[in-house]
């Protein structure tokens, strides 16, 4: 990519988040990087790991391995440098265990503990992790994950050994303002009741998508945040594949808005990006698609495009938290790497995302040199 331009940098008193969808570095990236763990799978047709890194190959090419732990990140570290990014955010939607104690679910992701790297060399500040695929490996697992990640420095939030852990946010801090993430999972998501965190008993922060738990959820902002924090609230909600946000998504997001604490609702859970709205000059990322998966070669879904995955750059304005701008950088996933997608699958996202967003009030444009961004009914 080109060296960075002064039009697409933060503006004085912006801090710039980077937010994605879905981290799975379990499964078959993890066979691929340099300490693959056990390979057993219990899913319907497919019992090792090592059949996705066929299907990627057959699918894409062959590639030598063990790979480094820079190289799923692929063009996305040249974009990460151009954009500078205050704080980057993931959604981990990978147990990082050694444990074989398998939920009863139809899919499960871990990676061996000593590949953690590979989320450092992402450049993650904070991760989210109240989503349906934390505790595949039960609680121990859980353990294990959030032992592993703050061992390395990774502050974690939506997820914990009890219910006062699971709810407490991650705190980033920046050259201008904290970050407060805080990470919650909607049982349309998937995620089963007994997963949810208890007083006495680890697990994510699993809520009901209703005017009341947005009123507690505020409240529980209002006793941590400073003045001059930027709050983002994490939500793991809804199916994996289509466009349609529910009403319940949209009342939600909203009613977090309203209780006046929140810049930033992050939505995901979809395999590919939904809408983006921006309510009351904050913004809505219904659903920002997966980032890095394994799922080269898996028919079923293609016209959804969920190899064309995006990153997203917000600028709040660290006074205000209203949002300023949002920069989307699309790339492609091959040989479980992100890559610069080409011209034609650029304009395809822009044109996709414009389609769906214009019922929010939000349009996206080509910004040049790989870039787009999104306009908006200014407040």
């Amino acid at each position: 990519m080109d060296a960075p331009d002064a039009s697409e940098q933060a503006g004085p008193g912006a801090l710039r988040v980077f937010l994605c969808g879905d981290v799975m570095t379990g499964r078959g990236i993890d066979q691929a990087l340099p300490h693959p763990g056990d390979p057993e799978l219990r899913e319907g047709f497919v019992h090792s790991a090592h059949d996705y890194v066929r299907l990627a190959e057959r699918m894409n090419g062959a590639f030598a391995r063990p790979v480094d732990f820079t190289y799923p990140w692929g063009a996305a570290q040249d974009i990460w440098r151009r954009m500078a990014p205050d704080a980057r955010v993931i959604n981990l939607e990978t147990a990082i265990t050694r444990s074989g104690d398998f939920a009863p679910k139809a899919v499960a992701y871990r990676m061996h503990p000593d590949n953690a790297p590979v989320l450092l060399a992402s450049g993650a500040r904070a991760c989210a992790l109240a989503n349906n695929h934390s505790l595949d490996f039960g609680p121990a697992g859980l353990i294990e994950t959030l032992d592993v990640l703050h061992r390395v420095g990774l502050p974690t939030a939506g997820a914990g050994r009890d219910l006062d852990e699971a709810r407490a946010p991650a705190v980033v801090e920046t050259r201008s303002a904290r970050v407060l993430l805080f990470s919650v999972a909607a049982g349309d998501s998937g995620v089963a009741e007994s997963w949810a965190a208890r007083r006495d008993a680890a697990g994510v922060d699993r809520i009901d998508l209703t005017d009341k738990a947005a009123h507690e959820i505020s409240e529980r902002i209002g006793r941590t945040r400073r003045p001059g924090d930027i709050v983002i609230v994490s939500i793991h909600w809804g199916s994996n594949w289509g466009y349609q946000v529910p009403t319940a998504h949209r009342r939600f997001a909203h009613a977090l808005i309203d209780g006046g604490q929140v810049s930033v609702i992050h939505g995901h859970s979809s395999h590919h990006p939904r809408p983006i709205e921006v309510y009351r000059d904050r913004l809505i990322l219904y659903g920002c698609g997966d980032f890095l998966n394994d799922y080269e070669g898996i028919g079923g879904y293609e016209a959804f495009r969920g190899d064309l995955v995006a990153m997203y750059f917000a600028d709040v304005d660290v006074e205000s938290g209203a949002l300023r701008r949002l920069i989307l950088a699309p790339l492609v996933i091959r040989r479980f790497q992100l890559h610069e997608p080409d011209e034609a699958d650029r304009a395809w996202l822009a044109t996709r995302l414009t389609r769906e967003s214009e019922p929010f009030g939000v349009t996206i444009a080509e910004l040049g040199s790989g870039l787009l961004e999104a306009a908006w009914r200014r407040g």
